[in-house]
């Protein structure tokens, strides 16, 4: 994939999967923008990339603010000339339980992941408009949007957002040549080591040195960083221009299409639905078969 002329900013890429999607992008030709709130992280992972041949510089800001996202999107201009990717990969985790989460959990969340994506898409949106060019926006997801996860409301609920963003935004960018994309990641990092399905996993094979399972890798998707990077090159380079509005699942040896939300079952009944008519048909009716919700737990393979 060749991404030379490219101009990308990746936030939140000090270390974990946004580092390996900086990495990767450099490797592929782009200039890169790299984006984090530790200045220490940002000069070591910039570092990392020129040394392996890349091109890319630092900008150090707390992603939420329209301040930060102009700050990057200026950033990528003066050093590079241009703009054409971005990756919304910056967030934070304030895990508790509902009863338990408070509005300082909640809202540091939603500022990072929901509002960050948001006023980091819009600077960029409006800078390849100008530009005329076309561009990419990738948004980073996660399992815990599309499914839940216990103990996540205000992580989940910015995910489930930030696919919802993606769609609304395919179609208001389209004319202007610019795909947007969900991507839904599962790696081992600092983020899902706190998801009880996992964690106990990751620190074993942490502990030990060994990789991953196979049918960890395969069954459950669940690999390294990079084994995710892949697919953020793809969707920045012209051979996704006709991909957008999508959410697609990576990790390990598994790459997916997520479904859009839609009617499973309908019924219907003349004059409308009454309580104790919905109570008569639910259990034999639209509601027979209802959805699961929550990240399963891995299931080993038997022996």
């Amino acid at each position: 994939m060749d991404l030379h002329g490219k101009v990308a900013v990746v936030t939140g890429s000090g270390r974990g999967l946004g580092l390996a999607y900086a990495q990767a992008l450099a490797a592929a030709g782009a200039a890169v923008v790299v984006n984090d709130v530790d200045p220490g992280a940002v000069d070591t992972a910039v570092g990392t990339i020129t040394a392996a041949g890349g091109r890319a510089v630092g900008a150090v800001a707390a992603v939420g603010d329209s301040a930060a996202a102009g700050q990057l999107v200026e950033t990528a201009v003066r050093e590079f000339g241009r703009l054409d990717v971005l990756v919304t990969n910056a967030g934070i985790l304030r895990d508790r339980v509902l009863w338990k989460m408070t509005d300082d959990d909640f809202d540091a969340v939603v500022k990072v992941h929901l509002r960050g994506t948001f006023t980091c898409a819009r600077a960029a949106a409006v800078r390849m408009r100008e530009q005329g060019t076309g561009g990419r926006i990738v948004l980073i997801s996660s399992p815990a949007g599309q499914r839940g996860n216990f103990g996540q409301t205000n992580y989940a609920a910015a995910k489930a957002g930030i696919v919802a963003m993606a769609r609304t935004w395919a179609m208001e960018l389209a004319r202007a040549g610019i795909t947007v994309n969900a991507v839904v990641p599962v790696a081992a990092t600092e983020m899902t080591r706190t998801i009880p399905a996992f964690a106990p996993l990751i620190a074993e094979s942490e502990r030990t040195g060994a990789p991953l399972p196979d049918w960890l890798r395969r069954d459950e998707g669940l690999g390294t960083v990079e084994d995710v990077a892949g697919l953020i090159t793809f969707l920045a380079s012209d051979a996704a221009k006709d991909i957008t509005g999508q959410a697609i699942g990576i990790g390990g040896d598994r790459l997916a299409l997520w479904a859009h939300p839609r009617e499973k079952a309908v019924a219907f009944a003349a004059g409308g639905w009454s309580a104790d008519a919905i109570a008569g048909h639910w259990h034999t009716g639209v509601g027979a078969e209802p959805e699961t919700y929550g990240i399963p737990a891995p299931q080993a393979p038997e022996a």
